[in-house]
This record gives structure tokens, C-alpha cells and sequence, in this order.
């Protein structure tokens, strides 16, 4: 089972939902950058469970400890050991799930692919491995700052059929954070309160849509062919659980305009090349122009749902399920610093690959 990202900046996460914790090792991280726990734990706390009635009961302090690789608080260019221990586990809640697959879940699929899962909570394929994510990106949103002061802002656009207006020259991290579902449109956040609370009541869940922007994103990130930034972006966004789709720039919008209108044309001001839309979302050729970047990823409802849904068992036997346990109506709303966190680790890879291709070490 693969659990590592990335080239020369690279994460190797661990743990499972119900086990003694979760956690991450971080290799090829630059030695003099400025770390503390306190650096990790400010997005730890916006993943967190139980923050309000919008989100999973559970409670979890999430507090991380960094095990290896800083030293009076820098980076010592060694591999970085991150641990986030578990508090909050009821294991008992899923002892149905031991018999009956979960529709919509990655139950069956590591029954059929390992012959045997861990139950408890989806164990490896549970949401709760995204923890260890947000800790080993927080490392690579703390090198961008120091070095390029790239900024990553995520918030949730859409709910349901709701969705948010706002312009990107309005969205603000004070907005994002006032928002019990992180929509800093306030008209579009109280829809969307009233729509996950209506979801939840009915035992049910409903998807949403989260957009990221990415602002001072140094220009050459990025490389032809396979790596290129967009590709591995994709590759990052999909690789949460409950992702169903990946557009940047204009997106799948692209496809009902002409050339002469989706072309941003370049123009050359004050020593530096910009462009005067920004259609392409901040790469052209795989490779960073030095615009903003501009994503949109969607989440599909949250598959674990106490509603009663027919279903079959490892033997193929035909039952219901209702499922327990302590689940998000709407997995969306914890979902920005997990997007914020992988496209930091994506970034933070690029970058490094362009520094060493440039000897600039």
C-alpha cells in the first residue's frame, strides 16, 4: 500500500482512524526554515472534529508533537517526524460495519483487494488519515512563506444545489473563518448551514464544492509531460478521501468558449510578463506563469449515513444497514486546509525540483 507524495520534498503518512494515532515523516525539507509545533497545530485546529454542529462529534485535540529533524527551532535538513495521537475512539461503534459493507464505502474494495480490513472506522481509508496531511503540509506552507511568500487560501463555494457568488477580490481568510461551513459569502453560509442541518436530520449527507486560490505562486514551477503543475495538483486534490472532480482555470467551462476568447494575453508592465485574464488558472504548458492558481474540487455526500440503506456482506448475503458512529453531514466543510495542505506539498515539491535543476543551492 502506497502512503508516500512527492520527489525531493517527500511525505510518508501512517496510521489508521481507531489505532494508537496518525502521523507523518517529512524527507528532503531544507535545513534553516523556522518551525514549531504552534506553526503545524494553527491548521491542525481548522481540521479538527467536533468544532460545531456542522462537523463530526468526535473529539480530538489533535495536538501534534515533532519527534525529529528541528533543533532550536529550525529545520536541521533531516527527516521530520510528526506524531498526532489518538483520544477519542469508539471502536464499539462499528461492529456492524465488521459484517455489513457500507454502501458508497471503500469497505468492500480492501475487502476484495487485501483479503481483510480494519473496520473500525474505515481504518486507513477513514478521512482521519488526512490529519497527518495537514501536519506535513503545514511544513511546506512554512517553507513557501519564508521563501517565496506563496499564500494558499481555500473556502467552500458551493453545498448542495447552493452556491456562493462572492468575487475572489472579496474572499477573505477573516470572512472564511467567521463561517461555522467556511463560505465567506454570509448570505450564501446561512443557506448552507440551513442545508447540511437539514441533511443531518434526515440521517442523511449532502456533497459540496471547495476553491482554491494560490496567490504569489513563483513562475517555472512545474515540468512538460507528466509532471506537470496542473497533473500534479489533480493527483493531489483526488487523493482525499470523497473527491469526485478537479477543474483549474476556467475548467470545464473551457469547452463552450472559443480560442479568441479563453487566450490570456500576455503583456510585458514594469519588468515583469502578466496576463490580462487568467483563463488558464496560473499555468501554461504545465508550467507556472507566475499568476494566481485557481482550482475548484468537488466532494461527493459523506458515504457513512445513519439512514437505512440495503447492502450485501463479504459472503454476498443480502441485509440493511444503518450505519453508527460519529460522521460530517457534509465532508466539504473540513475539506479547505486539506486542500490548502496538498497543494502546499505539491508546490513545495516544484519548487525545489526548479531550485536543483538551477544549482541555486
Amino acid at each position: 500500500m502506497s502512503s508516500s507524495f512527492g520527489k525531493i520534498f517527500t511525505i510518508s503518512t501512517w496510521g489508521e482512524s481507531h489505532g494508537a494515532g496518525i502521523g507523518a515523516t517529512i524527507d528532503g525539507c531544507p535545513a534553516g526554515i523556522s518551525l514549531s509545533p504552534e506553526d503545524l497545530q494553527i491548521y491542525l485546529d481548522k481540521r479538527r472534529p467536533g468544532q460545531n454542529s456542522m462537523t463530526t462529534p468526535r473529539k480530538e485535540g489533535d495536538k501534534v508533537q515533532i519527534l525529529s529533524g528541528v533543533f532550536e527551532g529550525k529545520t536541521t535538513g533531516t527527516p521530520i517526524s510528526l506524531a498526532i495521537f489518538n483520544e477519542d475512539q469508539r471502536s464499539g461503534d462499528y461492529s456492524e460495519m465488521q459484517t455489513w459493507y457500507r454502501p458508497g464505502h471503500a469497505d468492500l474494495t480492501y475487502d476484495l483487494k487485501y483479503g481483510f480490513r480494519d473496520f473500525r472506522g474505515g481504518g486507513r481509508s477513514s478521512a482521519r488519515e488526512t490529519a497527518a496531511r495537514v501536519a506535513a503540509g503545514s511544513i511546506a506552507r512554512k517553507m513557501l512563506q519564508d521563501l517565496t511568500n506563496t499564500e494558499f487560501l481555500a473556502w467552500v463555494s458551493d453545498v448542495g444545489n447552493i452556491s456562493s457568488n462572492i468575487s475572489l477580490d472579496e474572499v477573505t481568510l477573516e470572512a472564511i473563518e467567521e463561517s461555522p461551513v467556511r463560505c465567506p459569502d454570509k448570505t450564501a453560509s446561512a443557506k448552507m448551514e440551513k442545508e447540511i442541518a437539514d441533511a443531518k436530520m434526515n440521517k442523511d449527507s449532502v456533497g459540496g464544492i471547495v476553491t482554491l486560490l494560490i496567490k504569489n505562486v513563483p513562475a517555472c514551477l512545474g515540468e512538460p509531460a507528466f509532471d506537470r503543475t496542473e497533473a500534479l495538483l489533480a493527483q493531489a486534490m483526488l487523493s482525499i478521501p470523497a473527491t469526485k472532480g478537479f477543474e483549474i482555470g476556467s475548467g470545464f467551462s473551457a469547452a463552450k468558449m472559443r480560442g479568441s476568447e479563453h487566450n490570456d494575453i500576455p503583456v510585458y508592465q514594469n519588468g515583469k510578463f502578466s496576463t490580462k485574464t487568467n483563463f488558464a488558472g496560473g499555468t501554461l504548458g504545465g508550467i507556472t506563469n507566475g499568476e494566481n492558481i485557481l482550482c475548484r474540487i468537488a466532494f461527493k455526500p459523506t458515504a457513512t449515513i445513519a439512514k437505512e440503506q440495503p447492502t450485501v456482506n463479504k459472503l454476498g448475503e443480502s441485509g440493511v444497514l444503518a450505519a453508527r458512529g460519529r460522521h460530517d453531514p457534509c465532508v466539504a466543510v473540513r475539506a479547505p486546509v486539506i486542500v490548502e495542505s496538498m497543494a502546499a506539498l505539491v508546490l513545495a515539491d516544484l519548487y525545489l525540483r526548479n531550485r536543483a535543476r538551477q544549482n541555486l543551492f
